[in-house]
């Protein structure tokens, strides 16, 4: 006998058990129609890898294969609860810029959004979420030393009043270390690069170019915590700076992650130079290259237009071109002058052009041309 009710299908076998089959809605995996586990616990379907996650928190969730032979009582529990209403109950007061991870992301996210959401309860009672959402947030975090590489001890103050991230060398200090604006505030976590489960790199323009801060915290609700609150700060600033875009328009712009990052060979304007491996990361339009990937400063940044304003990749590099390099070249050609670039692989090559690729089909943004013109007037 079968039975059907929100979205958990039961299979009943002869005897007083009985056997759940695959349901649809997942928390993290929404493109994956059959998730393999549930939690028994909590009456929610979830994918495998969310299932090692819930595993984590065994007093909140206990975990089952819907292959598994389940009671009756486990089936009326999934059968009343299921995904949808789970979610109406855990995730009835997510604000709006909280960060809703994907099964892309890093453990740190997806592990912290599901302890928020089952655990600590942060969706149900707002006054939980007021260390993310408070307007002003201050602690110590471990930041990278910028000449030695030494992990340090720092003091930092966010203050959406103040309009900026702040950054003290010393505890008793009066004057801080660095100011970074909320206005060109980003935050990404990048636990490999750095070296750590909970590291995060935090960029900010000064004068127009990239700074690059690395951090991180052994609290990894503290550190995900930090994360919200500049998510948090951005949208508050682009609530009053775009004063008639919806949540919607302005969720997308408080964090990006990088579209690409890699080793690639770079040779000089000349194209003349030897090649040189250097670090890149592409962050939106801006490509920029460093000598190790945990450099505070790029050695150079490229803008990258659109091919309305004459941008384009090619595969390859041009016969004329000198020196030793990797076998796999990239042409950007800009308005000025073309960039010579060269991959290990030809897998890498193609991921690179693809993503240059993507920024060259989407239309410059009024603002965009201002980017570009500071670029052509850099010295």
């Amino acid at each position: 006998m079968q039975s059907e009710r929100q979205g958990a299908r039961v299979i009943r076998d002869s005897g007083s058990s009985a056997r759940i089959a695959r349901s649809p809605p997942l928390q993290l995996r929404p493109e994956v129609t059959e998730p393999d586990w549930a939690s028994l616990t909590l009456g929610v379907f979830v994918c495998q890898a969310c299932s090692l996650l819930h595993r984590s928190i065994p007093h909140i969730s206990q975990v089952k294969s819907v292959q598994d032979t389940w009671e009756d009582s486990e089936v009326e529990l999934m059968a009343a609860m299921g995904n949808g209403a789970a979610k109406a109950k855990y995730e009835q007061k997510v604000p709006a810029f909280y960060y809703r991870p994907t099964h892309t992301d890093c453990k740190l996210l997806r592990e912290q959004w599901i302890r928020a959401k089952y655990e600590r309860n942060e969706f149900e009672f707002i006054e939980k979420q007021e260390p993310y959402s408070a307007g002003y947030r201050e602690g110590f975090l471990w930041k990278r030393g910028r000449d030695n590489g030494q992990f340090l001890s720092r003091k930092f103050a966010l203050s959406e009043r103040d309009g900026a991230l702040k950054y003290f060398n010393k505890q008793d200090a009066r004057d801080p270390k660095a100011v970074m604006k909320i206005e060109t505030l980003n935050a990404t976590f990048q636990p490999a690069k750095i070296g750590n489960p909970c590291g995060l790199q935090i960029t900010y323009l000064k004068d127009n170019s990239t700074r690059n801060i690395f951090v991180y915290h052994s609290d990894a609700k503290e550190m995900v915590d930090w994360f919200n609150a500049i998510r948090a700060a951005r949208f508050h600033y682009l609530q009053v700076a775009f004063p008639g875009a919806s949540d919607e328009e302005l969720v997308p712009k408080l964090t990006r992650s990088f579209m690409k990052e890699g080793f690639m060979e770079k040779t000089g304007p000349k194209h003349t130079e030897g090649f040189k491996k250097r670090w890149f990361t592409m962050d939106d339009r801006r490509l920029m290259y460093f000598k190790d990937p945990l450099d505070a400063y790029a050695r150079g940044e490229v803008f990258i237009g659109s091919k309305e304003n004459s941008y384009t990749v090619l595969a390859g590099l041009p016969p004329s071109t000198q020196g030793y390099h990797w076998n796999h070249g990239i042409t950007i050609v800009t308005p000025d002058r073309k960039f010579l670039f060269a991959c290990e692989t030809e897998a890498e090559q193609r991921d690179w052009i693809a993503a240059f690729q993507r920024v060259i089909n989407r239309p410059m943004r009024p603002q965009e041309y201002a980017v570009e013109a500071h670029f052509k007037h850099k010295p």
